[in-house]
């Protein structure tokens, strides 16, 4: 059997999938994968730390950061199979549920973590634009309700994904299109993508502009917001506009071969490359968001530097303990006795601090607050 054909044991479904080159994408997405999940979730894990403390000291905005940051070390999690997927010529060997379950928890990070940017937009907006206004108005209840209804609404929405037969080791290639999935296609594009885009163009254009006629902040301060707020619309339309865009492009090429069967499955295997390379894109903002959300802000850096700076104090205690331990054993030993009675003679103490002394000059004590 070729590299570039899928695997085909369903009778049932062997006519309704378009064959397609697998090699072509096949290094990009392992590259792009393995470093997504080996940056992606220690950046996540640590924002999702950084955001909880913010949030249990009643920080709004970090509920939704770090409901974004959970869903991503979620989503990170499945990586690792879908690289073993592609490496081992996407032929899947886990099974039917383990594939849908993968392909849930995927593209409902997807929208998940899409809406909830739109949510700290607006969030930040509502901080910024309005500040007098919404004060006594923004609540951590209200933001927690929110994010569980994104949460419980996508999951939802991507629930029909158990119910969709997988051929047999394959997980989730190109079927041939038809108008339940043309229609699908339409409507991720147009609410899944376009209408939160404009959300998100909107309020930091104007979370810009508000900041941009504030007396109170220097230009340096102004400019680290103006390009803030460009970051953020530029991440998401790299990350997320491709793929989109291509299953537009899907949609409608379906309709206008209406319904060609051959003709939508040829232009189906024309577009795959650049349809798995623009879905892999988007894997890119799991490891972007933290970093100019989160891990970016004047407050974070600090926060992981009094982090780092008690590890650094309780690992030199630690050293300093076990130092002490091994000297005081050493002095306790007995003298190992040789051969014909000889033994050497007591050494004196040399000047200056003693062995035993040694830990206790060296131990630091770790103030209670660095905790």
């Amino acid at each position: 059997m070729p590299e570039n054909t899928t695997l085909v044991t369903t009778p049932d479904l062997a006519g309704e999938l378009c064959n397609a080159s697998f090699d072509d994408s096949k290094m990009t997405l392992l590259v792009v994968y393995s470093v997504v999940c080996a940056l992606g979730l220690p950046a996540n894990c640590l924002t999702a730390w950084l955001t909880l403390l913010q949030a249990l000291q009643g920080n709004v905005l970090a509920v939704y950061l770090f409901c974004l940051a959970l869903c991503e070390v979620l989503y990170i999690s499945t990586l690792p199979l879908w690289v073993i997927y592609i490496q081992n010529q996407h032929h899947w060997t886990l099974g039917p549920r383990a594939c849908k379950v993968t392909a849930y928890i995927f593209f409902c990070n997807i929208y998940i973590s899409i809406l909830l940017l739109c949510c700290i937009s607006c969030d930040r907006f509502t901080a910024v634009v309005y500040a007098l206004e919404s004060r006594g108005h923004r609540h951590q209840k209200t933001a927690m309700l929110i994010s569980a209804g994104i949460f419980v609404l996508v999951g939802l929405v991507h629930y029909p994904v158990f119910h969709m037969e997988v051929m047999k080791g394959t997980c989730f290639e190109p079927l041939r299109m038809n108008t339940s999935i043309a229609g699908f296609h339409y409507a991720r594009f147009a609410v899944g993508f376009a209408l939160p885009l404009c959300i998100i163009v909107f309020t930091n254009h104007r979370i810009f502009r508000s900041i941009e006629l504030s007396g109170g902040l220097t230009a340096a301060q102004k400019a680290k917001v103006k390009h803030s707020a460009i970051a953020v619309v530029v991440i998401f339309l790299v990350c997320f506009a491709p793929y989109h865009v291509v299953l537009l492009v899907k949609a409608a090429a379906f309709s206008y071969y209406r319904g060609d069967r051959e003709a939508v499955c040829a232009f189906e295997a024309h577009v795959y490359t650049a349809s798995v390379v623009f879905l892999c894109l988007s894997t890119v903002n799991s490891v972007a968001d933290p970093i100019i959300y989160v891990l970016a802000t004047d407050h974070s850096r600090q926060e992981v530097a009094r982090i780092h700076k008690g590890w650094k104090k309780w690992s030199t205690k630690i050293e300093d303990t076990r130092l002490t331990q091994w000297k005081d054993s050493e002095e306790t030993r007995s003298p190992t006795p040789l051969t014909h009675n000889y033994a050497f003679p007591a050494p004196g103490n040399a000047p200056g601090p003693q062995p035993a002394e040694w830990g206790s000059l060296c131990t630091l004590e770790i103030p209670t607050e660095e905790f």
